[in-house]
């Protein structure tokens, strides 16, 4: 109920704004379809190139606008550069937009606390959907729109980016983590089983880091063995996990513990920012990692600590039972949202389409090493030349979306993680169903 009472606020918003505008190619109508195949004006769009599918007249009586944008840090130059860039191409409109560094990680808590004063174009971490959604502060997009995006984009971005049939976000990138080595310790054929990676770095004295205590990656221990997020219950907020066969969970909780017990020294749950530091050598300065999980955040550091030693992939496999089994992650997006208090609906919504636009990710590729959901920008040099991004993507196959995902959901994976690599837990000996079975329910807040 309470999910339908916030698409019914949403929606008449949408009507209030657009109200007298008249209609424009876009028709500003929420997407009718979503990644389930409802997209019956797909089938409509003659073009994909933004400057053939936004006119001038699509802006309505909003000349002058006045928008802010949030956008992280690290993006904050390259997004003024890209904002000014979308002014130049509409000069006629007399746009004026201010970008504020704010981190997508906390953007939808910003948000919900003052939509007024949020900005009218926001980025954020796809974990926040369901929340801006049922907050209704976040608007759908506008319907000419999601249809290009139907087309241009991955389909587990479009998927993850749509609720209840409509699409609520424009995507923006991949974000997840995958396996980082030194080849001169790790070959490429060494970095496609745990095994043979943890025997190769403890022969070499290096370590092999991953974060087992912090959620985002600790789930990926229960996800390898078959659980799965999937969703809320009807409350809307309790966790629901998908029909998972829970021996084959546990067997694979007790594969992971045991491993890092027998690679005691050579495992390490450490920081993933240790993993670029450990990376580097310089003169009398040896390296003391061999190899890692990180995330696509990190490419660069850790890039540049290896040089031509850098070698990045999917997650390796892990032996479960005597059988090679893919290690599933967590993989996430960036998106990009448009305030439904936004005062200039129609202006938001073409800046919001123009950054999530093939040009815009194409500069992202190239100059952040932002891995791309435009099927296009994926297949050019920039993206196929770089190999975290090509690690990345192929994660992307081997992984548990995030969405949806509660706010009890982090710590008890947390502690999961924790359980399998401490030194006191005896692989042979340790209850493993209990462990899963309390995970869950704290999870689930039971």
């Amino acid at each position: 109920m309470k999910r339908i009472l916030a698409l019914l606020l949403v929606a008449m918003m949408m009507v209030a704004v657009f109200a007298g505008c008249g209609e424009t190619p876009a028709n500003n109508e929420s997407n009718g379809s979503g990644a389930e195949g409802g997209n019956s004006s797909a089938a409509e769009v003659t073009s994909t190139n933004f400057d053939d599918v936004v006119t001038a007249d699509q802006f309505g009586d909003e000349k002058g606008a006045k928008l802010k944008v949030w956008g992280p840090d690290a993006y904050a130059k390259l997004l003024k550069d890209q904002c000014k860039a979308f002014t130049d191409k509409f000069k006629d409109q007399n746009i004026s937009i201010t970008v504020v560094a704010q981190g997508e990680d906390t953007a939808a808590t910003q948000m919900k606390q003052d939509p007024d004063a949020g900005a009218d174009v926001f980025g954020f971490a796809s974990d926040q959907l369901n929340s801006l959604y049922d907050s209704g502060v976040i608007a759908p997009v506008a319907k000419a729109y999601a249809n290009v995006i139907a087309q241009t984009d991955f389909e587990n971005a479009v998927e993850v980016s749509t609720l209840d049939n409509t699409l609520y976000a424009f995507p923006e990138t991949g974000n997840g983590y995958y396996l980082v080595y030194d080849k001169s310790v790790v070959s490429d054929k060494q970095a496609k089983s745990l095994e043979d990676i943890l025997e190769a770095c403890k022969k070499a004295g290096k370590k092999f880091i991953m974060d087992a205590g912090t959620g985002y990656y600790a789930c990926l221990f229960a996800f390898t063995g078959g659980l799965k997020i999937d969703g809320y219950e009807e409350d809307g907020k309790t966790q629901k996990f998908n029909d998972y066969d829970e021996k084959q969970v546990v067997d694979t909780l007790k594969a992971f513990s045991t491993i890092m017990h027998k690679y005691a020294g050579t495992f390490q749950s450490l920081d993933p920012a240790k993993i670029a530091s450990g990376f580097v050598s310089n003169g009398k300065l040896k390296s003391t990692v061999g190899a890692g999980i990180d995330g696509s955040w990190n490419s660069e550091p850790d890039a540049k600590a290896l040089g031509e030693n850098f070698g990045a992939t999917k997650l390796p496999t892990i032996k479960v039972n005597g059988k090679d089994t893919q290690m599933i992650s967590m993989y996430g997006y960036k998106m990009i949202g448009v305030n439904a208090n936004t005062k200039y609906p129609r202006t938001a919504q073409i800046l919001a389409y123009y950054l999530s636009s093939e040009e815009c990710q194409q500069q992202r590729c190239k100059e952040l090493g932002w891995s791309p959901t435009n099927k296009v920008v994926a297949e050019s040099k920039d993206a196929t030349g770089n190999v975290s991004i090509q690690a990345l993507l192929a994660q992307s196959e081997h992984a548990v979306p995030q969405l949806n995902v509660s706010t009890t959901f982090w710590d008890p994976m947390a502690n999961l993680g924790n359980k399998l690599v401490a030194e006191e837990t005896n692989p042979e000996k340790f209850d493993f169903k209990a462990l899963l079975k309390n995970t869950i329910s704290n999870i689930r807040d039971e």
